[in-house]
């Protein structure tokens, strides 16, 4: 991974970036390591809180897009101070239809791997996560709408032990995120880079300029 960062950098030479070299480094490895075949979809969840989390968690596991319906009027329904800065390395996607959107994806070979309990639910460490996948997450209340359920290849369950019958929604997300990461970290899926360079340059543009120059304006 060392000689493809460097290989990536020797690439950048005679753009134009706002940011250290050390940095600029540091956003590089990250873009590397980052999945772009594991999307995580939000399906109305509300709370800020809650999004914030699991915005939070998609950064830490390498997760490049995060797709979310919201049923509300806010025009930002995360916390800055409870992403730690993650909402910035994630891109988020607000769509207004789960299901087309999660056809789209399906169209595009990817598995739908929804959080609900329905009678042909699933242990969520039996699923294959090194498959391009997306993760769906519900409402905290409702959860993943029955729709989303029906179109999913597999709809996972969270064993429960206690007398909860559920996690936050937060807390689920990360429990099956990590278990994605674990297989494939295992696989060696974090060590082949998936974005090209061209992505990567553009992705740059955003992070080490634009967003910069956004940033010095406040």
């Amino acid at each position: 991974m060392e000689n493809r960062v460097e290989e990536v950098l020797r690439a950048l030479e005679g753009e134009e970036f706002l940011v250290e070299p050390q940095r600029l480094r540091r956003l590089v490895e990250v873009l590397l390591r980052r999945q772009k075949d594991l999307v995580l979809f939000s399906e109305n969840v509300k709370n800020e809180h809650n999004f914030s989390a699991i915005i939070r968690t998609c950064d830490a596991v390498g997760v490049l897009n995060v797709y979310y319906t919201y049923e509300g009027n806010k025009q930002k329904i995360y916390n800055e101070h409870i992403t730690m800065g993650s909402h910035k390395w994630v891109f988020l996607h607000r769509v207004q239809s789960a299901v087309e959107t999660l056809r789209r994806f399906k169209e595009k070979g990817f598995q739908v791997v929804a959080t609900r309990l329905v009678g042909r639910s699933v242990h969520f460490r039996e699923v294959d996560y090194t498959k391009p996948t997306v993760v769906v997450v519900g409402n905290e209340l409702e959860g993943v709408s029955e729709e989303v359920a029906e179109l999913a290849d597999h709809n996972v369950v969270i064993p429960m032990y206690g007398m909860a019958q559920s996690l936050n929604v937060s807390v689920a997300t990360a429990v099956i995120l990590y278990e994605a990461e674990r297989q494939r970290s295992a696989k060696g899926l974090y060590d082949r880079p998936q974005l090209s360079l061209e992505e990567i340059k553009r992705i740059l543009r955003k992070w080490a300029y634009e967003d910069v120059i956004l940033d010095r304006k406040r």
